[in-house]
């Protein structure tokens, strides 16, 4: 169980992490949290990023439930994977699996290569796990700073 808290705290990035963002809209979250991946040097392009993640949200729900969604975009503007993190200050409409909105949301920045698509892979099944965990979701509601959001995701 060590490794797998390691290698999830090894993947976050405090650059990519906002508590309270007050975002109203899907593409606001979006919006914001590409900006941040661009900052921190994780993407090319926040247009190229956002076409990707419109492209996949086109496919199928990524709410998972529990107010909770892992919305990703695999696109070649990605210079290396990452994952960005939003505690909204308020639910968002946003279509899951269980019919409620989002508040957390999990957001992979994923390289169009093999080698990108399979470490994806490998943390999206790491982070999925801790997130049907009941106790680690509220942790992540109440969160109100990064330090909280890596607690959460690593405890």
């Amino acid at each position: 169980m060590m490794e797998d808290s390691e290698a999830v705290k090894a993947a976050l990035d405090r650059g990519t992490i906002v508590t309270d963002l007050n975002a109203k809209t899907k593409d606001e979250v979006f919006e914001a949290l590409a900006g941040r991946l661009k900052e921190q040097g994780y993407i090319e392009s926040v247009d190229s990023f956002l076409d990707a993640l419109h492209d996949r949200e086109k496919e199928g729900a990524t709410g998972i439930g529990g107010h909770v969604a892992i919305p990703h975009g695999r696109s070649d503007t990605v210079r290396k994977n990452g994952i960005a993190i939003a505690v909204l200050h308020d639910e968002i409409a946003w279509e899951s699996l269980d019919d409620t909105g989002a508040k957390v949301v999990v957001l992979f920045a994923v390289g169009a290569t093999d080698e990108g698509s399979q470490e994806h892979l490998k943390l999206l099944s790491l982070l999925a796990r801790r997130l049907a965990k009941a106790d680690v979701v509220s942790d992540l509601l109440e969160a109100s700073d990064v330090d909280d959001v890596i607690a959460a995701l690593t405890k």
